[in-house]
């Protein structure tokens, strides 16, 4: 268990690091992220799984999982409704920063790069499950693969 002070100074590190790697990115690197995936979903993950091991415990690594890890019905309709509403939103979010015709490729970029992976999930999910259904969690990952894979390419012929 984590306790609310520690939280706090853990999101304020988070900030202070994230504007340090941001600034290195932009300013000693130029590096070309118009949808903000490289910078923000990069060092999300890396963050997260430093902080995994700095926070969890020697038993958390026994532990062998537990019957309400699983998904429900409705949370899954919900996070269903969210993979739909990402669909609507995530290309103006990787065109934001573009101007003129840099935002016009992004957008249509962005739906490329969704309409891809989730067809090519739709094609693969059901040959890879073991009764050869489709498995909607699949094509869930496949949209948010699909948005941040392009994120920082958006504005590219």
């Amino acid at each position: 268990k984590v306790s609310a002070l520690q939280l706090l100074v853990i999101a304020f590190l988070e900030i202070l690091f994230f504007a340090v790697n941001e600034m290195i990115g932009v300013t000693e690197f130029q590096a070309a992220d118009i949808g903000g995936s490289m910078f923000v979903h990069t060092f999300g993950a890396y963050f997260g799984m430093a902080l995994t091991r700095v926070l969890a415990s020697k038993n958390t690594h026994a532990h062998n999982g537990s019957s309400k890890e699983g998904s429900v019905y409705h949370s899954d309709l919900f996070a269903m409704i969210g993979s739909l509403i990402l669909w609507l939103y995530w290309p103006s979010f990787n065109a934001v920063l573009g101007e003129g015709d840099q935002r016009h490729r992004a957008v249509i970029n962005t739906y490329y790069s969704l309409a891809a992976c989730v067809v090519t999930t739709f094609a693969v999910s059901s040959l890879v499950d073991k009764d050869g259904k489709l498995d909607m969690v699949h094509v869930q990952n496949a949209t948010l693969a699909g948005g941040v894979a392009i994120g920082n390419s958006a504005d590219f012929i």
